[in-house]
């Protein structure tokens, strides 16, 4: 068994829900920060047996876009910078798969 720890944009993650429960795969939905723009993320816990890693991932990776943003170069860049907008691409989905020694449901 693995758990898979995707860390998706908040624009994505309903798109992403749905596209998990019509794939039958559970999850656990934890509201999240980034730390490189401080924008409002969300975490998918998701467990699945060996062979669903793919297929869970295809989901992932079907539901959830990168897309550019403009945010501050002070933002991103040291303080004594200029306050310009710079782009930079963001969204996709971060994702971990992690060996699960234990799984128990009460």
């Amino acid at each position: 068994m693995k758990v898979i720890l995707a860390i998706v944009q908040d624009k994505d993650s309903q798109d992403l829900q749905k596209g998990l429960v019509d794939g039958g795969f559970r999850s656990t939905k934890l509201n999240t920060t980034g730390n490189f723009l401080r924008s409002g993320n969300t975490t998918f816990i998701i467990g699945v047996e060996e062979d669903q890693v793919e297929p869970a991932l295809d989901v992932i990776r079907d539901n959830c876009h990168t897309r550019t943003q403009f945010v501050t170069s002070s933002f991103i860049l040291p303080e004594d910078a200029i306050n310009s907008s710079v782009e930079v691409q963001v969204g996709g989905a971060t994702c971990f798969v992690l060996p699960v020694d234990k799984f128990v449901r009460f």
